[in-house]
């Protein structure tokens, strides 16, 4: 075992108490007041780091390193979601309605532990190190978004990294990819106008709940039929209301969606493409609409060499058999707003295990996470901390 190895494995205790105490006092994002003051309390106990708040509920640390080198970003989100808890161990979330459900109470405790292997060994260290305890990831804009755009905290950096705790990754496992690795989850909301009616009698009425069926399934042949097979794109009408009872055709329906691609232009044309479905279909049948699009994060596209280099890093950290190649997913991450900023790449580490409490998925009521995924975030963050570096 490495010295490094060592001095992480005599972290775990503290690593699982830093991240039971986060998961027992959850705030949603840009409401974290408690959380970051819990976090800045922390790391003012370790010595060699300037620890200040570029934002009211965000915290960072900067090391000074021992050795000339690149300035290096780290980043973890410290926000919860507006979900009740339905796990019962003793530590479950005490605030009613809101619950640690995507593992960034494990995200908090990895990066507070890198900060204290960091500046218990400054010397070691080449060039700066910030370490960046976002708040608000859950929620658009993104408190990512906030803090390249309004601070300091992006001036000067050549390289960022972060992770994210995987439940349908064995705990343990590391999976990194280049490119496009994360997709810009943009949202719709879609208001249908008819005329209501008796239901006894839809020829007198515009039927709001009709029209709207047939938009939603319309909409698909955009995906279907209006990009090229190989381009992925996602179209989803996720809530859908209209109507108060079995016997009146209401005059309206809404219905709220998100679209998800990777690439840029498409992402542009979107809205013209769904406007274009909505339009015909609502004309045709007599109806009107409202249309209101939102773009949220931008694609999480990782940056090729330093991807590269991460993975060598987990292979040499982990060992293949704990390395695989990531697949990318189409859920969104704002950590891209830090890519538009410096070259960097972001990465999973596997949190889930056998047991039953840790097959859960992201965004569920009983979501938890294996703790054993803590040493290994620590170590990646830790090693990448030494070893990423700029190509020459």
């Amino acid at each position: 075992m490495t010295a490094t190895q060592e001095r992480t494995a005599a972290l775990r205790d503290q690593l699982v108490a830093w991240r039971r105490h986060l998961h027992m006092n959850p705030e949603v994002g840009f409401h974290e007041h408690e959380t970051s003051a819990y976090i800045e309390a922390e790391l003012n106990k370790m010595l060699g780091l300037t620890v200040t708040r570029p934002t009211e509920t965000s915290v960072l640390a900067v090391l000074k390193g021992g050795k000339p080198g690149r300035t290096l970003l780290l980043r973890a989100d410290i926000d919860a979601l507006p979900i009740t808890e339905e796990n019962t161990f003793e530590f479950a979330s005490k605030n009613a309605g809101v619950m640690h459900a995507c593992g960034h109470d494990g995200h908090t405790a990895i990066l507070l532990g890198v900060a204290k292997l960091l500046s218990a060994n400054p010397s070691e260290v080449p060039g700066e190190v910030r370490m960046i305890f976002q708040h608000a990831e859950e929620i658009g804009p993104g408190g990512a978004e906030e803090l390249v755009m309004q601070t300091g905290l992006m001036d000067g950096v050549d390289l960022v990294t972060g992770l994210h705790l995987n439940s349908q990754l064995p705990a343990g496992m590391v999976a990194v990819k280049p490119g496009p690795f994360m997709a810009s989850p943009d949202m719709l909301e879609l208001t249908i106008q008819g005329r209501g009616g008796h239901g006894a009698h839809p020829e007198e009425a515009v039927d709001p709940i009709a029209v709207g069926a047939q938009v939603v399934t319309n909409l698909q042949h955009i995906v279907s039929r209006g990009v090229a097979a190989l381009e992925p794109l996602v179209i989803s009408i996720t809530s859908f209301h209209s109507g108060t009872t079995h016997n009146v055709i209401p005059d309206r329906a809404t219905m709220l969606g998100t679209v998800r691609t990777f690439d840029a232009e498409l992402r542009k044309r979107a809205p013209e493409l769904i406007e274009r479905v909505v339009k015909g279909v609502c004309e045709a049948h007599g109806a009107t609409y409202t249309l209101n699009y939102e773009f949220g994060y931008r694609a999480l596209i990782n940056t090729d060499w330093v991807a590269e280099q991460l993975k060598a890093i987990a292979l040499e950290t982990v060992g293949p058999e704990h390395f695989r190649d990531a697949r990318p997913t189409m859920g969104g991450e704002d950590f891209s707003a830090y890519l538009q900023k410096a070259p960097g790449a972001y990465f999973n580490v596997g949190s889930g295990s056998d047991r039953e409490d840790s097959r859960w998925p992201h965004h569920h009521p009983r979501f938890t996470i294996d703790e054993d995924s803590l040493e290994t975030g620590v170590k990646m963050l830790h090693a990448a901390a030494l070893r990423l570096t700029l190509p020459e």
